[in-house]
């Protein structure tokens, strides 16, 4: 289960990275410094069910809640 999980947050790392014209690097340390790797990990059930518009979306709300402001 911990590979598919894994398999996931790499999935989310390159959907948001392409989103938002950021390294791999970059955004493996904006998704650390903000915590979404722990949030998908946790919440891996019911995320991995949505689509990636939604993911996306969700990221995003994530982040500006807890102060992000995105680049793009």
């Amino acid at each position: 289960m911990e590979k598919k999980i894994n398999d996931f947050i790499i999935f989310c790392i390159e959907l948001y990275k392409f989103k938002e014209n950021l390294t791999g690097q970059e955004t493996y340390e904006l998704f650390e410094k903000y915590k979404i790797i722990d949030y998908l990990h946790d919440g891996y059930d019911m995320l991995h069910t949505q689509g990636e518009g939604w993911l996306m979306d969700d990221i995003d709300e994530y982040l500006r809640i807890r102060g992000y402001v995105s680049k793009v």
